[in-house]
């Protein structure tokens, strides 16, 4: 039987949200109810659906993380739309194995650590605001990549991109950070991508199409 953990405390409200979607349901949730107090009906029914929708988003679920020697989970929740080998560029030095996960509004956005280890480096690029499913994504979208170095020196890059309409990456990760696997370190807002950057002697557990979720799907084992 696989073994799971909880990388941080559990909750403790049914319906946990992230701290960043807050000051958004407050301010649409206002906004609602003035147009109702106007006697707008239309348009703070309108407000109310938002409202949902906004919270809904920033949804922060409990998960669980599998115990297993070596093992990168997902980072985050979506589909996986590449799965390929990649020379040495800006987020790895060296041959390495390219894992790239889409976001869509309806999936959880908050992010996860893959593998226990320590923060070498954070990196933000500025850049445009291609459909985060493009591959050219990868490279001219405005990102943020964090360079993991575990405790036997295995190197992992994962990379938080914007897409289309995603206009906020939020990391809370600084150089030095000791980080576990399945812990919270950020999230961005509104669609968008993950891609990871494995050893190419790693062994992939996952193709394109499959659904993943963040924590708790395992990308890959380091060998």
């Amino acid at each position: 039987m696989n073994k799971f953990v909880r990388s941080e405390p559990p909750s403790q409200t049914a319906f946990p949200v992230a701290k960043p979607g807050y000051p958004l349901i407050v301010v649409s949730a206002f906004i609602t109810a003035v147009l109702a107090l106007l006697g707008l009906t239309v348009l703070a029914l309108t407000g109310i659906i938002a409202t949902i929708f906004i919270t809904y988003f920033f949804r922060d679920p409990d998960r669980v993380t599998p115990d297993a020697p070596g093992a990168v989970v997902s980072p985050a929740d979506g589909k996986v739309i590449g799965v390929e080998s990649a020379v040495s560029n800006s987020c790895y030095d060296g041959d390495c194995k390219k894992i790239s996960i889409f976001m869509s509004v309806f999936n959880v956005h908050v992010n996860r650590i893959p593998h226990e280890g320590i923060v070498k480096q954070v990196v933000y690029h500025p850049g445009k605001f291609f459909a985060a499913n493009l591959d050219k994504a990868s490279s001219d979208n405005e990102r943020n990549a964090v360079f993991l170095e575990t405790e036997d020196g295995k190197k992992i890059t994962f990379v938080q991109i914007a897409g289309l309409v995603a206009r906020r990456i939020i990391c809370k990760l600084q150089e030095g950070d000791t980080v576990i696997r399945g812990q919270r370190f950020g999230m961005i807002c509104f669609g968008s991508r993950l891609d990871v950057y494995l050893p190419t002697d790693s062994d992939v557990k996952v193709a394109v199409g499959d659904v993943v979720r963040a924590g708790t799907s395992v990308l890959g084992v380091l060998t």
